[in-house]
């Protein structure tokens, strides 16, 4: 039977909605409510599906973003979401037919990259895509910590933590969230929809069960709010009646070292809670090192996270920031074709500059080598030696390497 890829209708989403939840193994059908708040926040213009005898069997959607790149400016990114083939029409390049369109179509926009989670490690390299971000988890054991059981559940320097609720953190969560983009490349912009639904004040999907978390913001020492964790709790005892509770956070924005320290000690602190699950935090978050016994936070997973695709070379470059002047020619093969080309990237103390050029080349590399790039993670030095670049002149790896990486590592916060 012949099938059909295009754009949904309003029509076709509950449909197409029910093929997502499939693809992600969440079977069953979207209540009406979940269907018409979903259809509220989207733009059914971004959304593609592949359907056979009237029945959707590959899903695609993208949505308007905002990625703060190194330096705190932020870029236009089309956001690609809700990926899945049916496992009845895999290999009949479904996804590169739509992945196609979507990428003509963000180019067309104007939007400078391309953003995705990566649910398998195989599948978007070969679309151009490179992995810009990674996310590690801890679990801590808090007996082993080294911290002092006699401790308050307050930090020692002024500040102060409150418990708050839902509405709160709809109050101060968004203007946090714009604070820490300004201060770490890699965070992603959230809509009004992202905070209803993580508060529990939006239509909770059938597939998905709410349970509501606990919520606490930090203060400085002059009641500014600086700092917001949220996290839930198991209910677990031992024998003898010993608790042997999990928190788990599930938010965490810090402003700075303080308010971070504040936090995480905080909820060490809490009675009952004999283990802490960090979350997905950036692979050099503070959390180890501000134990007495860093030993006490045990990895328990390292993976990719954010997965970047530069739609236009040009714009992305001389968004940046960049750590030392340097000229650098930069010849970028990209099968395509949407980033492919030899760029000039000159940073000097009169700003930026990305030009296409004819100069001879001093790195080639894939659109996938350049994207994990761009925010400052990968080494140029690394990619050569895995033989994923080429250094066309001596010392070209080196140099890129002082330009682009940065001092503390990207992060994204969020998936979607």
């Amino acid at each position: 039977m012949s099938l059909d890829v295009r754009t949904v209708t309003a029509s076709d989403y509950p449909d197409w909605l029910r093929a997502v939840q499939n693809g992600f193994l969440t079977a069953g059908s979207p209540s009406e409510d979940d269907v018409a708040e979903r259809l509220a926040d989207t733009d059914l213009s971004r959304i593609q599906g592949a359907f056979e005898a009237g029945r959707c069997v590959a899903t695609f959607r993208s949505f308007a973003q905002r990625l703060t790149v190194v330096g705190g400016a932020t870029v236009p990114a089309d956001a690609i979401s809700g990926v899945t083939v049916a496992p009845t029409h895999r290999r009949r390049g479904l996804l590169s037919r739509m992945m196609a369109t979507d990428l003509a179509a963000a180019r067309e926009r104007g939007e400078v990259v391309a953003t995705l989670i990566a649910a398998e490690y195989p599948i978007y390299g070969r679309f151009g895509f490179g992995p810009a971000t990674w996310t590690t988890e801890w679990e801590v054991s808090v007996h082993r910590a080294g911290l002092d059981p006699r401790r308050s559940g307050q930090p020692a320097d002024g500040g102060r933590i409150e418990m708050v609720d839902g509405a709160d953190v709809r109050k101060y969560g968004p203007e946090l969230h714009t604070r820490l983009a300004a201060l770490r490349p890699g965070v992603v912009s959230r809509g009004e929809r992202w905070w209803k639904r993580h508060t529990g004040a939006a239509v909770t999907p059938a597939h998905e069960k709410w349970t509501e978390p606990f919520y606490v913001i930090h203060r400085d020492a002059d009641g500014e709010v600086d700092g917001l964790m949220v996290y839930g709790t198991d209910d677990k005892w031992g024998d003898a009646k010993q608790p042997l509770n999990t928190a788990t956070v599930r938010d965490l924005i810090a402003l700075n070292p303080a308010a971070e320290r504040a936090l995480w000690l905080f909820l060490c602190s809490v009675d009952w809670v004999t283990t802490v699950r960090s979350g997905y935090r950036a692979p050099d978050d503070l959390l180890p090192l501000l134990l007495p016994d860093p030993r006490a936070a045990r990895t328990v997973s390292h993976a990719d996270w954010l997965w970047l695709r530069l739609l236009d070379v040009e714009r992305a470059l001389e968004a940046r920031g960049y750590e030392r002047e340097a000229s650098l020619v930069l010849d970028v093969r990209d099968g395509g074709g949407v980033a492919e080309g030899r760029f000039l990237l000159d940073v000097s103390p009169d700003g930026t500059r990305c030009v296409p050029t004819t100069r001879s080349a001093d790195l080639t590399l894939g659109a996938g080598e350049l994207a994990a790039l761009y925010l400052g993670d990968e080494s140029a030095r690394r990619l050569v030696d895995l033989g994923r670049a080429e250094e066309l002149r001596t010392g070209a790896a080196a140099t890129a390497d002082a330009v682009f990486r940065t001092g503390r590592r990207p992060w994204c916060p969020d998936i979607f």
